[in-house]
């Protein structure tokens, strides 16, 4: 089980702590002891000096009488260059503070770290040895064990006092932790309160402009998004579920007519012919509304083949070329005389149908309605512009939606569902393209497909 986070930044904090403090009283316990060496050795140099100044005198002498005063914890000797003792202090007897071979290799001034065993006890110490001018070596030394506790004792003391100040910083930063993540907690929690039914409310976010205030904006923008999309789904299971009760209930209620009474083989026929028309228009509207699902979740299929476009566009037309001419519409295409393109033909096919079967609906009669196509450096670029009465102002931006009507006023029957455009924009996102639409200059509107091929 991973820990929360607020503890596993105290245990971080703890441990960087705990380096930095092991650190800094390593480095001070090293340095007081070096100190201490330090100043041991001064005086060892200090003693080993004044020995040798007087190391002419005959009869030179150590101890209270002598010409130096030992200290405590202090002794030296005075050995030949073959490492004979000459002279010592009196709590060493005759023991030499180092070995003869020791003293014989001596060229310079020198120090040592020896245990020396005086009439009291045996210590560590520190001991330089100096060769004279006249020959004799002045040996001295000192006892490091004041030294030596004095560390013991230092350490003792950053030992506590960093077991304090380690304890003392990892509640400080298990407060600090605390204190930091509160709002992140606050903001979990408002955001455990939206539900699907209040996703209008938004998180309070800090006017701190610091990374959990630009967290509380990113987290609003994600639950603005979601609330568009689930606006946006809810309107569409509406408009579905509205659009498939109107052929339904047309269904059932000729079916039922055609139940109620002895009916003429022409009554009965005239039924069927209603019920299976309202039935392709089910089936239509199924398939429309599965485009538009698999759109929206990313799996619209595209499938790319090397495509006759004229002849494509060719069969698209003469589709609606009958309807157009009924209502006094000419239908036309503007192309080049030959083109072929990799594109998905069977998508491409429906999306034009949509747009020229919009076009012919909304141009009025003795209007007119093209069909152009260019093509540029990898480009394919479809318009179909009509002669009626444009989209209205405001209306363009919403055309493109599922179950959008440019005219209110038309029946759904006469006027279909409101899906083709939105179907149009499916496929041709699908294949990686635009659409747009807009009103042309001269009167009417125009959509226009831009697919990369």
């Amino acid at each position: 089980m991973r820990l929360p986070i607020r503890t596993r930044l105290t245990l971080l904090f703890a441990v960087l702590v705990a380096l930095v403090l092991m650190g800094t009283g390593t480095f001070v316990h090293s340095r007081v002891r070096q100190d201490l060496r330090s100043a041991v050795e001064a005086g060892l140099s200090s003693r080993a000096q004044s020995l040798l100044a007087g190391i002419d005198n005959a009869g030179l002498q150590f101890g209270d009488e002598g010409n130096l005063i030992e200290l405590d914890q202090a002794f030296s000797q005075i050995v030949s260059v073959e490492g004979a003792l000459l002279e010592s202090t009196p709590s060493l007897g005759q023991r030499p503070l180092l070995p003869e071979s020791a003293v014989a290799e001596l060229t310079h001034p020198t120090y040592f770290d020896v245990k020396v065993r005086t009439s009291e006890e045996t210590v560590n110490a520190r001991v330089l040895a100096a060769p004279s001018d006249e020959g004799p070596i002045v040996v001295v030394g000192a006892s490091l064990e004041e030294q030596e506790e004095a560390a013991t004792r230092l350490a003792a003391a950053l030992l506590l006092g960093g077991s304090g100040a380690l304890a003392i910083t990892t509640l400080i930063g298990w407060l600090l932790a605390g204190a930091a993540l509160r709002p992140v907690e606050r903001m979990r929690a408002e955001a455990a309160a939206i539900s699907a039914d209040h996703l209008g409310e938004r998180l309070k976010v800090p006017d701190t402009g610091d990374e959990l205030a630009r967290l509380g904006e990113t987290l609003n923008e994600m639950l603005a998004r979601l609330e568009q999309t689930i606006d946006r789904e809810r309107r569409f299971v509406d408009d579905a579920s509205h659009e498939l009760r109107t052929p339904l209930g047309i269904l059932k209620t000729e079916l039922e007519l055609a139940l109620r009474k002895a009916r003429s083989p022409e009554e009965l026929q005239q039924a069927l012919r209603s019920a299976a028309e309202e039935s392709e228009r089910l089936n239509s509207l199924a398939e429309d509304l599965l485009v538009l699902a698999r759109s929206d979740r990313g799996r619209l299929p595209v499938r790319r083949e090397d495509t006759d476009l004229l002849t494509l566009i060719g069969s698209v037309t003469s589709r609606f070329r009958v309807a157009a001419e009924t209502h006094g519409i000419a239908l036309e295409m503007h192309a080049p005389t030959a083109m072929r393109v990799h594109v998905d033909p069977t998508r491409l096919q429906q999306t034009i149908g949509n747009l020229v079967d919009n076009a012919v609906r909304h141009s009025p009669p003795g209007g007119s309605v093209h069909v152009r196509v260019s093509r540029e450096p990898g480009r394919l670029r479809i318009a179909v512009s009509d002669d009626g009465p444009g989209f209205p102002e405001g209306a363009i931006d919403k055309i493109f939606e599922p179950f959008t009507r440019i005219d209110p006023g038309r029946t759904r029957s006469a006027g279909g569902a409101g899906l083709g455009l939105a179907i149009v924009k499916a496929i041709i996102e699908s294949h990686g393209g635009t659409v747009e639409a807009a009103n042309d200059s001269e009167g009417g509107a125009v959509v226009t497909i831009d697919i990369p091929v």
